[in-house]
């Protein structure tokens, strides 16, 4: 988790449990939330200086404090914030006289969907008024970098608005002989045209004003100051100068060899357009869209299995094999298309406007193109087959990085689902191709549910403080046709349709054969297992554990299931129910994501927990952020001193292991230390 990606709310309620519900309702939502409470001008003041919150939520009816006030605190603060009203009831004067006092949405307390939606809208504008700050900080730097190459260009190099000069560079007075740039401010560029083809160059302007493109060149007779002319070759390219629209114009007075251009677009392995250009021809294709162009898209295409693929074949022979790939793909799309290199082993091909069966038609005839031919790679030959994943291109995805996240991601799609096929993500037809794609992890999950298709994994969990034993977290991974599939992919799926329960009981009861294997080894092991909410609701679990423990007759091993905290506040009595029986028959219990709520060892009254897991967010870059540090330390302390463990996932790196050391932290859990592996079958099937 990126601390981006984690929004930090001020809560002015002053009811903490109220101020929790909507935590947790944002959490539920898919929202990481870092909160804050205040309950008074004075401690909104040190609120805003220590968390530094993008959103702040105002329940009005807090005595004390009205809207108008905290409004005004919060503009005297100099930040950008928006702050956003919570109400019991709605009607159009409270609307109006929190809007008047500076309220940026009004939220529904009993409407989680309508909070959720107001919270994720404002805090999408917020990022873009930042990132607008950002791009015009960057803009400022860019203008003042273009005018000092501009200044230092040996090219004559001109802006023209309406036909009338208003910028040029030194270099421009020195060609056509002007001293002074008073000289040239204002004048028509075409007074610099020779007489015979002025009125040529009159109607290629008039053109590109309304927005054509502009030609690569033209080759024509200028005219100095002094009357004399001389051959130039002339590059267009609209711009804008100081907010207004204009064309940058260049004079050449020797023209650049188009050959050694295009060699410099190429890439030398496939002699295919290199990255750069192909980038270049994906921006303007995003651009074309912009202005209204219907029916392109861009795709990305792969070799399958390219890694083995080399592997089998010496990576001495990869670039010849990859080339005679591109040439066979370059060979099956259109005159009008164009294909050039992305990556080592991705091709980029920006199609012309055609219909959506028209675009089906010509992916399917490239793949085949490949699939039906034989390529020699040294001694060998070999059949390859490629997956193709791509985006139509219209107004409502116009920027290049959406149009490649989102070819990219049909790209993996259609790899997990076993490569050698075509996904193109279509904007407009997004929800059949969500409901196409639901059907078909479902039909996955509930295929390895029945044939025994998911997999245990185990990431180390890492004692700081000398504990006895070996400490693992359980994962899970679900075959698929490429190889094991993350649980990010299927679970959203399962849990959508009520098979979480059955996952979580696989899960656990493998989990507890294998803890029964390494004791016959003589190994004392601890393992961590996630329980869903949804499985904790069944009433039989309880009992269905129990069994499997007494079956497994472990002696020295333990089981710990772990549940987040917000999932644990959202339905506290069954959760307490189950968690007391639970430890009742000797198993133990760890709260996740532990100290994202606002009060979260009142938490520990009601739950009885052995281990807490500290919330993931508090370690992004925990070395530059001493506040985290504090955080950390002071859950240690309160959880040391009733008893329980404290373990830091997600650790990034071996300055935050030494800070979490300092803190007092049990155990650290991340890829850095180790990433998960597979549990061997053996290890977890029957005993």
């Amino acid at each position: 988790m990126k601390h981006d990606n984690v929004i930090k709310i001020l809560f002015i309620e002053d009811s903490v449990e109220d101020a929790e519900l909507l935590i947790n309702n944002l959490r539920n939502g898919g929202i990481a939330v870092r909160p804050a409470r205040a309950t008074s001008l004075d401690e909104l003041q040190s609120s805003l200086d220590e968390l530094v919150p993008d959103l702040v939520m105002l329940n009005p009816a807090i005595a004390g404090m009205n809207a108008t006030d905290v409004a005004r605190q919060l503009d005297a603060s100099g930040r950008d914030l928006a702050l956003l009203a919570v109400v019991d009831t709605l009607n159009d004067n409270i609307v109006a006289d929190l809007f008047a006092s500076g309220a940026r949405g009004v939220l529904l307390r009993s409407r989680p969907d309508q909070v959720l939606a107001v919270v994720q809208r404002e805090f999408e504008s917020l990022s873009t008024r930042r990132q607008v700050r950002k791009l015009e900080t960057s803009l400022r730097e860019s203008d003042r970098r273009c005018d000092a190459l501009l200044d230092s260009s040996r090219d004559a190099i001109a802006y023209v608005h309406e036909g009338m000069h208003v910028r040029v560079n030194q270099a421009y007075l020195e060609t056509f002989g002007f001293e002074n740039l008073d000289d040239i401010l204002g004048l028509p560029i075409l007074d610099l045209i020779a007489s015979g083809q002025a009125d040529e160059f009159k109607a290629l302007l008039r053109g590109l004003s309304r927005g054509d493109k502009p030609p690569s060149h033209i080759d024509l007779q200028a005219r100095r100051d002094d009357g004399n002319t001389f051959k130039a070759r002339v590059e267009f390219a609209h711009a804008t100068f100081e907010n207004e629209p204009c064309l940058q114009i260049i004079f050449r007075q020797q023209a650049v060899d188009p050959a050694l251009v295009a060699q410099l677009q190429r890439d030398p392995v496939t002699g295919l357009f290199n990255r750069a250009r192909t980038l270049a021809c994906i921006d303007e294709a995003v651009a074309a869209a912009a202005g209204g162009q219907d029916g392109q898209a861009v795709l990305l295409v792969e070799p399958d299995n390219w890694k083995d693929l080399v592997g089998s074949i010496g990576i001495g022979q990869a670039d010849s094999l990859f080339a005679a790939i591109a040439a066979k793909v370059s060979d099956a799309i259109d005159e009008d298309d164009i294909v050039g290199v992305l990556g080592d082993h991705t091709l980029g091909i920006i199609l012309s406007p055609r219909n959506d069966l028209e675009h089906a038609a010509l992916t399917e005839r490239l793949r085949a193109a490949v699939a039906e031919s034989i390529f020699d790679a040294g001694t060998r030959s070999v059949t390859i087959t490629l997956t193709v994943g791509g985006t139509l291109l219209a107004e409502k995805n116009a920027k290049t990085e959406t149009v490649l996240d989102q070819a990219g991601t049909a790209l993996r799609s259609a790899q997990n689902q076993g490569g050698n096929r075509s996904e193109i993500h279509d904007p407009s037809a997004r929800e059949k191709a969500d409901a196409e794609r639901e059907q078909y992890w479902l039909d996955l999950v509930r295929q390895a549910l029945d044939s025994d298709g998911l997999r245990l994994y185990h990431q180390q969990i890492i004692s700081l403080q000398d504990a006895s034993g070996e400490f693992y977290e359980i994962l899970v991974r679900m075959r698929g046709p490429k190889g094991d599939v993350l649980p990010s992919y299927f679970l959203p799926v399962a849990e959508r349709n009520g098979l979480l329960p059955a996952i979580d009981r696989w899960v656990l009861g493998h989990a507890i054969d294998a803890l029964a294997h390494r004791e016959k080894d003589g190994l004392t092991t601890t393992y961590f297992v996630k329980v869903t909410l949804q499985a904790i609701q069944e009433p039989d679990l309880l009992v269905w554990l129990q069994r499997r423990l007494e079956t497994a007759r472990l002696r020295r091993s333990t089981l710990v299931i772990e549940m987040p905290e917000s999932k644990v506040l959202t339905s506290l009595r069954p959760v307490q129910e189950f968690v007391a029986g639970w430890r009742k028959a000797g198993g133990k219990f760890a709260l996740e994501q532990f100290g994202s709520g606002l009060n979260s060892f009142q938490l520990l009254t009601h739950v009885e927990a052995d281990f807490l897991k500290i919330d993931r967010s508090f370690m992004t870059d925990l070395p530059q952020h001493p506040e985290n540090q504090k955080k950390i330390a002071e859950i240690c302390k309160e959880g040391h001193a009733s008893g329980k463990q404290t373990v830091a996932e997600w650790v990034e790196d071996a300055a935050s292991t030494s800070l979490l050391f300092a803190c007092g932290v049990d155990f650290v859990q991340g890829n850095f230390l180790q990433e998960p592996a597979k549990v061997l079958a053996e290890e977890y099937s029957a005993v």
